[in-house]
């Protein structure tokens, strides 16, 4: 095996710096003489997306993360991470910028889809699993934002102040935990914490990371985030990235000649990049073993989306559905035909297919109507052209390089007016070449009328239909930062007067600076003629009335939970909640499917017969939701947060920062530790979720590591629970001395200790092991401190269901 300090001795200065800085959008450069290849990097977590966008090799979407830790299954998030790992390989991608591990500290963070849950001990697990099984395939992962970054307003400067006893027991465990578990990679956060800027924070990234936890992996910093060059490379921080804008290169080689950084704190982040590079086989003399390419991507996305399903509500066991004693079913909102399968953002990917909730449901209900109706329509913007009244589309690139000329423009189809990507153009095409993107198809109405077309993007546009221009600008004022482009798209509406068979060429064209293209967003939307908003809902109430079930799909939108932005409400976007509502009163057997990524309002919830929270479900939305519906499947999933009656209850709601700076004043009493200290009742207690069997809790055993719950399915069907253990501190260790400390301990009324899941048939009675960690009995007071005194160990459906207890003392 290489030496790694040999071939760092090989390096010159210069040598050393480049391979912390990016080349480019998305890798370090190759060293071919020391037998090292480029680091490629790609964004996760739910989808491999590469460095560029290639309309031939699609991405698997997985469900959202909030869905994986609805699971409670964490060999299920190490087989997503086999499956990503897989992917990556198959795209030559290195290292996978993912998970995320920020809490859910308030419901209104814009990424809350993108984090796993408001608990430190869920969210690590899950990630345990999710990074294991990338790195079975010999691909790094990033865990990230390290720290504070549980929020998107001012998230590129704000300054983050968190207790020490927080951070540690909160904020920072998810990180510890993976460290501990041996993942490769870490990222480092745009904000600052307690003063200093994470990308420059050496307490955190080099004394707690590094050395107090022993961590051997590279601290990448978010894209653009490191400001500072010596700041930045005595903070902790390994790699610098994108090319652009980058503090490091000429400028780290020069504060490294100035003496302003020693050469050894080079060294060491250089080590720890050629031992990334060797782990994941970009070194040369580092023998990896195969691993085999066998995890199918539709059935993982599949199962991950099933097993994240939660039924909190099931009147009168109204699921599952009997496909035989059904005629007509109605299947209501927009989102049941254009399925929210992803948070927005810069994890997005474009998947080989999307199975919609009504595709789904027509293909398993193949004897049965199953009719649809709008109802009402949240999308702010209009969603892409596609369908039969649209000639194919065709993305054209041009492109002022020899080898683009030569060759003429790269074109490409696409399924529907609309196209992404974040680093390399289709077709290999150097980005400063390219000058413009064109598409061009045809609409031949189906119907006459007026037709809505819209522009939708960043950029300077030009739309032509029929001949004639419609519209040459800009949809951004100028001076818009990059980010603002990418994460804040505008749109532009157009009424058409077309004629029913009558065909009318379309041109959408987008010029580019030079550079500009390794960014972009295009969208031709289209709507055609049809009701007003009340005349849709009417449509949908008018169905409901006559069929045997309900289904509506409601939920949010990519202008509500996105990267880039905070939400400001938790209500439901449009008149979501009024279609709802309209409909229970003419159906009693009303299905909602909540398609959102985090929790949202639910005023009609005691008014309808069944809620399934199905999250972001990824590319197989609707084939796993026809499986729960109709019993195929169980809904395995249970609330990885707590889901709120109104707003006010929240113990922590905004997210607004005070000049600057956003205090995290309520310590370690986030999610269900600050709701058990309100007054306020949660619409769904955290960890709870109701499945198509029943359970009874026999045996609780604690034997000093661990905790041994038997359990049995009462019930008609297999199935499948999610054994919780929580800790209950009695009177002695509520508010306590820690050991050797002077100051008072206040502690939550319990906490989530452990979890196992179980399988089962009708009658079968199955015990589980659950490991309790030391820390569950530790606070941190300078230092990790024992809490000594009585403890109740509890066996819990959820956090709000208790079944089995024992009285411990330590």
């Amino acid at each position: 095996m290489t030496d790694l300090d040999v071939l760092l001795g090989q390096l010159s200065l210069e040598e050393k710096v480049s391979l912390l800085t990016g080349q480019d959008f998305w890798s370090l450069p190759a060293i071919p003489r020391i037998g090292l290849s480029s680091l490629v990097m790609s964004d996760g977590p739910v989808g491999v997306r590469g460095t560029g966008y290639t309309p031939d090799d699609p991405s698997i979407a997985l469900p959202s993360p909030t869905a994986l830790a609805a699971t409670w299954d964490v060999e299920l998030a190490r087989r997503a991470g086999r499956l990503l790992g897989q992917e990556s390989r198959r795209k030559g991608v290195h290292l996978l910028l993912g998970p995320t591990v920020n809490l859910h500290r308030t419901p209104l963070g814009g990424r809350h889809f993108e984090c796993y849950s408001e608990d430190p001990l869920l969210t690590g697990e899950i990630a345990v699993g999710f990074v294991h099984g990338v790195q079975e395939h010999h691909v790094g992962t990033t865990v990230k934002h390290l720290v504070g970054n549980d929020a998107e307003t001012e998230r590129m400067t704000v300054d983050v102040r968190i207790g020490e006893r927080a951070l540690r027991e909160m904020y920072l465990a998810p990180f510890e935990r993976v460290a501990a578990a041996g993942g490769w990679g870490v990222m480092s956060a745009y904000n600052g914490v307690n003063g200093a800027s994470m990308a420059a924070n050496g307490r955190i990234q080099d004394e707690i990371l590094k050395r107090e936890w022993g961590f051997d992996g590279v601290v990448v910093s978010d894209w653009r985030a490191a400001r500072d060059t010596v700041a930045s490379a005595l903070g902790g921080l390994d790699v610098a990235m994108p090319a652009m804008d980058n503090p490091w290169g000429p400028a780290l080689v020069e504060a490294v000649r100035s003496g302003a950084v020693p050469e050894q704190v080079i060294d060491d982040k250089v080590r720890r990049v050629l031992l990334l590079a060797a782990r994941t086989g970009a070194l040369e003399g580092f023998d990896l073993s195969e691993v085999p390419l066998d995890e199918n991507g539709d059935d993982v996305a599949r199962d991950v989306a099933t097993g994240s399903f939660v039924l909190a509500r099931n009147v009168d066991g109204v699921l599952p559905l009997e496909a035989g004693d059904l005629t007509r079913v109605a299947v209501i909102g927009a989102l049941a035909t254009d399925a929210r399968v992803l948070g927005g953002g810069s994890a997005q990917v474009t998947p080989p297919h999307v199975i919609s909730p009504l595709d789904g449901l027509r293909a398993d209900l193949p004897g049965v109507d199953v009719a649809y109706a709008v109802g009402a329509d949240p999308r702010p913007f209009l969603p892409a052209a596609l369908g039969p009244d649209w000639a194919p589309f065709r993305f054209a690139l041009s492109s002022t390089t020899e080898a683009a000329v030569s060759a003429g423009d790269h074109e490409f189809p696409v399924g529907a007016a609309t196209i992404r990507w974040i680093g390399d153009p289709p077709g290999g095409l150097d980005v400063t070449g390219i000058t413009s993107l064109e598409l061009r198809t045809e609409i031949t109405p189906a119907v006459g009328g007026d037709h809505v077309l819209a522009v939708s993007g960043f950029g300077a546009f030009e739309l032509v239909v029929g001949g004639e221009k419609l519209y040459e600008g800009s949809l951004h004022p100028p001076g818009t930062g990059r980010a603002d482009l990418l994460l804040h798209p505008r749109e532009i509406r157009f009424t058409v007067p077309l004629e029913a068979g009558i065909p009318v060429p379309v041109v959408l064209r987008q010029s580019f600076v030079a550079g500009a293209a390794h960014s972009v967003s295009t969208t031709l939307g289209h709507r055609a003629p049809g009701p007003d908003e009340e005349g849709l809902i009417a449509e949908a109430v008018e169905l409901a009335a006559r069929s045997d079930v309900a289904v509506i799909v409601v939920g949010t939108t990519e202008q509500v939970e996105s990267e880039g932005f905070d939400r400001t409400s938790l209500a439901l976007p449009g008149r979501q909640d009024e279609l709802v509502a309209r409909v229970a009163a003419v159906n009693p057997r009303t299905i909602v499917v909540v398609n959102a990524g985090s929790p949202v309002l639910l005023p009609w919830a005691d008014e309808v017969a069944a809620v399934l929270l199905t999250w972001f479900p990824g590319q197989e939305a609707g084939a796993a939701l026809a499986d729960v519906l109709l019993g195929v499947a169980e809904p395995g999933g249970r609330l990885p947060t707590t889901w709120p009656n109104a707003e006010k209850d929240c113990p922590v709601f905004d997210a607004q920062p005070v000049d600057g700076t956003l205090g995290y004043d309520e310590g370690i009493f986030i999610g269900y530790r600050g709701w058990l200290r309100s007054a306020a009742e949660p619409l769904f207690a955290f960890g709870s979720g109701l499945g198509y069997t029943d359970w009874s809790y026999d045996h609780l055993a604690y034997s000093g590591s661990e905790v041994k719950v038997t359990v049995t399915n009462i019930g008609w069907r297999a199935g499948r629970e999610v054994v919780q253990v929580y800790l209950s501190p009695g009177a002695d260790s509520i508010v306590a001395q820690a050991a050797d400390s002077a100051s008072p301990v206040e502690r939550p009324e319990r906490w989530l200790a452990g979890f196992g899941t179980v399988d089962a048939v009708p009658g079968e009675s199955v015990t589980v092991t659950i490991p309790i960690a030391e820390r569950a009995f530790q606070v941190f007071d300078d230092g990790w401190q024992r809490v000594p005194g009585t403890y109740t160990v509890i066996a819990a459906h959820a956090l709000d269901d208790p079944r089995r207890s024992v009285e411990i003392t330590i």
